[in-house]
């Protein structure tokens, strides 16, 4: 995992996965069949370790707005903490298109993809539970908070700094802010 997320896939070469590992080609064959098959793993066990923070602050906090905040500074820490180049594993693990590459990269598009459609459940949560105006558009306030996930992997690969990037996520909360029903404002009642 450690491996692809620092080098990417198509960075990450057999002599690496398999030093990071401690066995021999064969044994990589042996064990996983492929380049291919190994990434999914890793990836799989990202989502479930390092890259799990952001959808379960997402799910787990009580006010929408506070949750899509705290995902955002979660995706923030893990493309702060990446090895290496920096970012999330899922949205700059494979960024070039090769053919060769076409499984590998459509199995993180369709991860990118539910991501989006995670994010559009909790604001239309938000909306039942009368966080947000009757209205708002989920859809594409999703579409939005991923991309700002999306940026926030990049500028830290470019080097933000932690102050940069918790500048983005306040930014990015004016959207969701205009969003907000009365009752779901601090200091208001309704």
């Amino acid at each position: 995992m450690r491996v692809f997320w620092a080098k990417g896939y198509e960075g990450a070469q057999l002599v690496d996965l398999t030093a990071a590992m401690g066995i021999n080609p064969p044994s990589f064959y042996a064990a996983f069949g492929s380049k291919q098959a190994i990434f999914r793993e890793a990836v799989d066990l990202y989502l479930g370790t390092a890259g799990a923070g952001a959808m379960r602050a997402l799910e787990e906090t009580a006010a929408t707005r506070d949750a899509v905040e705290n995902m955002l500074k979660a995706s923030a820490d893990v493309a702060l903490a990446a090895p290496g180049s920096g970012g999330c594993l899922v949205i700059l693990g494979l960024v070039n298109g090769l053919a060769e590459n076409e499984p590998s990269r459509a199995y993180l598009q369709d991860i990118r993809r539910q991501t989006i459609e995670r994010v559009r459940e909790r604001l239309d949560r938000g909306l039942r539970e009368g966080d947000l105006i009757a209205g708002t558009d989920t859809a594409r306030l999703a579409t939005f908070y991923a991309a700002v996930m999306q940026g926030l992997s990049l500028q830290a690969r470019d080097g933000a700094s932690r102050d940069e990037l918790d500048g983005v996520v306040a930014a990015a909360m004016s959207a969701l802010d205009g969003g907000r029903s009365p009752q779901a404002m601090p200091g208001r009642r309704g």
